[in-house]
């Protein structure tokens, strides 16, 4: 799995849905079509993307719930909001690396985190347990918390 096809299964979440389930539908069937290195291949790019928003600077412009000194930070709302600037798409994500203040205000979308772990069990039907190639919890990315 390339950039390309990464961007072209995110591409097929479907945003007419009503759940996010059924919004995320879609990409779980495409990807599931796929072997099983693909889909751990996909895994590994959604870590990397991930990761590299897990940024101090990308926390502090995500609405309500931002990250302030002193105060309470959900590092679990900050990681769906973090899939959330994914969920829509390359041209976003890549406005939002260029300028964090784009990140989307009181804004999440958790069901992204499942798309690989659902295929993977929906072409196999066995338990998902890899580990991708980036940790994906707030605050991993070490450099993109310093002062």
């Amino acid at each position: 799995m390339n950039e390309h096809d990464f961007w072209g299964i995110i591409d097929l979440l479907d945003w007419e849905a009503k759940t996010d389930d059924a919004i995320v539908r879609p990409a779980v069937e495409k990807l599931a079509q796929l072997d099983a290195r693909s889909i751990y291949s996909f895994a590994d790019l959604l870590s990397e993307k991930l990761y590299r928003l897990d940024q101090k600077e990308y926390a502090l412009h995500i609405g309500e719930d931002a990250w302030q000194p002193d105060a309470y930070f959900s590092v679990d709302n900050f990681l769906y909001a973090r899939a959330c600037v994914i969920a829509n798409g390359k041209d976003y994500y890549e406005k939002v690396l260029d300028k964090p203040e784009a990140m989307p205000k009181d804004l999440t979308f958790e069901s992204l985190l499942y798309v690989p772990s659902e295929a993977f069990e929906l072409k196999t039907g066995k338990p998902y347990d890899y580990i991708p190639a980036y940790p994906i919890e707030t605050y991993s990315n070490k450099q993109g918390w310093r002062d």
